[in-house]
């Protein structure tokens, strides 16, 4: 009988961990995928490791809508060669149904009947112990595939099941990187982009935002463009005027609600009244088309950085430790990113929508907030006290954020 192996993937972790290394949160929302490109890399890699055809890729997900039944990626991904998708569901609260128990009983069932002679596992959840070592009772050989850190590690895998498996290879970097891309623009691409902070690198201009609806700020974060309503600036040429108010004796009582035309030999304003040899006041700027149009704000900017959390008033240092906290810096630079690769996706109504929730925290991004901050900190069970203060540094956050 010839040798096969097989490729289980536990497509939660592998694209939340692909996402964590591109984009610094584990957002799956944060990335685009080319599944193929990714599919056919590993496939290509756990050929070669273990010298063997394949036989088939289990591909486990949550069905994308209701009822547990694949949305548009997932039929793509049900189509490729060798690909045998495995949906579970999701519930009313977000959370996975059902995909932990086919991949167990698969791995159970393979080893039981020697489907195959080496299974390619790609998960990093310590619930799969039992059943690698059920598959392994059987005589077959459990590889964990681990997506690897920034730092060349492997990736949010558990120890329970790095030490039950035969051994624990790193997926190819490359792979990752040609396959998973971030939403944002390139640094390069964004006006400002020399700063290489959260706040001004990742975040990119909505599609419809004419010239992007965003002009850098003097703190290296894009600032809102003028808006109709500011107030004490004087009418440029060309540009609306503010209401003025009515004359005493009646002569300029009409409101300048519409653009003023040039005069035939001077090409200012035909007025007598404005002189048009005034020069324009300093730091002002002409309203965006968008603006003179009536257009909505199409974009979402992040906030400016907030100043240090749970400080003593004297500058001391953090109380973090007094009340059983992790790390509050790492609470606060988790909150910052998740939120930063949100806008990225986000519309205008998408953060209506989010405020009204609270306190309520959708499930997808209390979910990658838990996740990054225990693959951050190295906490597997993050306690009480500090999941309390990163989801109310969250709120503070999202209160914080302004559209454009």
């Amino acid at each position: 009988m010839r040798s096969y192996c097989a490729i289980y993937v536990d497509v939660g972790y592998l694209l939340a961990s692909s996402a964590t290394r591109v984009t610094g949160t584990s957002l799956r929302r944060g990335v685009t995928v080319d599944h193929e490109s990714l599919i056919r890399g590993v496939i290509e890699q756990a050929e070669q490791d273990s010298g063997m055809p394949l036989l088939r890729v289990n591909w486990y997900d949550s069905g994308g809508r209701p009822g547990g039944m694949p949305d548009i990626h997932q039929e793509h991904v049900g189509l490729l060669p060798r690909v045998k998708l495995r949906l579970g569901r999701l519930s009313q609260t977000g959370e996975q149904k059902g995909v932990d128990l086919r991949m167990g009983l698969d791995l159970a069932t393979y080893g039981r009947n020697r489907v195959v002679d080496v299974i390619y596992l790609i998960s990093g959840d310590d619930d799969l112990t039992e059943a690698v070592e059920e598959a392994q009772f059987h005589g077959l050989q459990v590889v964990i595939m681990a997506v690897p850190d920034q730092r060349g590690r492997p990736h949010a895998v558990a120890r329970n099941l790095q030490r039950e498996a035969d051994n624990v290879i790193l997926i190819d970097a490359a792979t990752i990187d040609a396959a998973v891309k971030p939403v944002a623009l390139p640094p390069a691409l964004i006006p400002g982009g020399e700063d290489k902070s959260v706040e001004s690198a990742s975040v990119a201009p909505h599609e419809d935002a004419p010239g992007g609806g965003l002009e850098p700020s003097a703190e290296g974060i894009p600032a809102p463009a003028a808006s109709p309503d500011t107030t004490d600036r004087s009418a440029q040429p060309g540009e609306p005027a503010e209401p003025a108010a009515p004359h005493p004796n009646g002569a300029r009582g009409t409101p300048a609600a519409v653009p003023s035309r040039p005069g035939p030999d001077t090409g200012t304003d035909a007025d007598p009244g404005i002189d048009a040899e005034a020069p324009a006041p300093p730091h002002t700027a002409a309203p965006k088309p968008s603006v003179l149009a009536g257009k909505r704000p199409s974009t979402i900017l992040p906030p400016k950085a907030a100043p240090p959390m749970w400080t003593t008033s004297t500058g001391g240092a953090s109380r973090g430790e007094d009340i059983g906290l992790v790390d509050i810096e790492a609470i606060d630079a988790v909150v910052r990113q998740v939120i930063a690769t949100w806008v990225l996706s986000a519309t205008p109504e998408m953060l209506i929508e989010l405020r009204k929730s609270e306190p309520f925290i959708p499930g997808d991004l209390d979910r990658t907030l838990l996740l990054d901050l225990s693959s951050r900190t190295g906490e597997y069970d993050i306690n009480d006290a500090s999941r309390h203060v990163m989801r109310d540094r969250f709120w503070e956050q999202v209160k914080r954020l302004r559209l454009g």
